[in-house]
């Protein structure tokens, strides 16, 4: 099962910060937020991809956290599930064994390649490794849900798209807008932070973060 505590998640009400961190409290923190009569539309953005969560809050906290868990379950794919137990002898070298999470219409996506899951796997990450000159891996399928592992250099492509995204849910209608997104996609940080400076507080500090910005300040 997907570990929710890994994959980071803010939520906006209008554009005031609701909640931020662990995707099963953030998601709680809405069910709350959505019952108490919130000020604003609620939305819940992927920290990762800049893409919204759709959340269904429907039922008890438990119910949420239960459909939560349900959309990040493992199930095998067919190589997995048609594998014979290995006999004896030496493993096949440089192939490392580790758990793989995805969402059931990724699985369906690799049931429907001829070759086995791992193969298709490997095979997408060297071609990402090769389009970003090896010096990083490519973002994760648009669509995904997907932990955020805060130490791990974030190429500035991946910085601009997420920042993108976010930026058209909840300040499309900023002044300086335009002028913010030009300046994100031609990597002028301080025209991006200056045309964000009288954006609400709260989106301009979380568009601060996911276009890297406080790194650059740092």
């Amino acid at each position: 099962m997907t570990d929710f505590a890994d994959i980071a998640a803010t939520a906006f009400a209008g554009h005031s910060l609701l909640a931020s961190g662990p995707l099963d409290l953030v998601a709680l923190a809405v069910r709350k937020a959505e019952r108490e009569g919130a000020d604003g539309p609620l939305l819940v953005f992927d920290d990762a991809s800049g893409r919204v969560i759709d959340l269904d809050l429907r039922g008890s906290e438990a119910d949420v956290l239960a459909r939560l868990a349900a959309r990040g379950a493992v199930r095998p794919g067919p190589a997995q599930a048609q594998e014979k137990p290995r006999g004896r002898g030496r493993p096949k070298l440089g192939v490392v064994g580790r758990e793989v999470t995805l969402l059931p219409r990724h699985w369906d996506w690799l049931e429907q390649q001829p070759a086995s899951a791992s193969q298709v796997i490997r095979r997408l990450i060297d071609a990402a490794r090769r389009e970003e000159g090896g010096a990083a891996v490519a973002a994760p399928p648009a669509d995904s849900v997907h932990p955020v592992h805060p130490t791990r250099p974030v190429p500035r492509r991946v910085r601009a798209e997420r920042t993108y995204r976010v930026m058209t849910d909840l300040a499309g209608d900023q002044p300086g807008y335009e002028e913010a997104l030009r300046a994100l996609f031609v990597g002028d940080d301080a025209a991006l932070a200056a045309n964000i400076a009288d954006w609400p507080g709260d989106v301009a500090a979380y568009v601060h973060r996911l276009a890297g910005l406080d790194e650059a300040d740092g």
